[in-house]
Parts: structure tokens; sequence; C-alpha cells
């Protein structure tokens, strides 16, 4: 993660969001219960969580795409999310199919 402090709770929620997951399926991956994932996402700043926790939850997103930034590190501003890039091999997005996708 790039982000030096832990990810606020608006954060683990819009990543969540980004990454196009639900909240069990977040929870699953990061082997922890909703109603804990759910606490994490309605703090106000920093997420609230045991450390493993918020570790679990934080390396689950980052294997989804998402990228953590920290308050000011790209643009002026409070911290953020985005998706990292996706590799499309050289391919224009209308020549994409099943076929040669991977």
């Amino acid at each position: 993660m790039i982000q030096k402090d832990k990810p606020t709770g608006r954060q683990i929620a819009a990543a969540r969001t980004l990454a196009g997951l639900t909240q069990g399926e977040l929870a699953a991956g990061a082997n922890i219960s909703v109603p804990t994932l759910k606490r994490m996402e309605a703090s106000a700043g920093a997420a609230v969580g045991m450390a493993n926790n918020l570790d679990a939850v934080t390396r689950a997103l980052e294997a989804a795409g998402v990228i953590f930034q920290a308050e000011g590190e790209v643009i002026a501003g409070g911290p953020g999310v985005r998706l990292r890039a996706v590799e499309d091999h050289g391919r224009r997005p209308e020549d994409l199919n099943a076929s040669n996708d991977g």
C-alpha cells in the first residue's frame, strides 16, 4: 500500500465500490465478518478495527486493482483511491473479445 497511514472508512467504501465488490465479497476475501467491514466503512476518519483485519481488507482491495492514495499525494485534497491501469497488450477496446482476453 502506498499510503503510510491507515485508510479511512470512506476510502475503503469507495475502493470496494470501484472494484465492483459487495460487502459480502470483500469480507469473504479478507476473511472477516460483514459487520466488521461495515464498522470499518462507517468510520469518519481512519478506519477502526484490529490491525490485522485492516491489513487483510487493504490487501484484498489491492489484489482487486485498487491503489490507495494519501492526502495530497497526486493532487491537492484529501485521501483517495483509484484503480490500477489494466494492460490490454496493445489492443484497441473495439478489438478485445473472449478469444484474446487475458
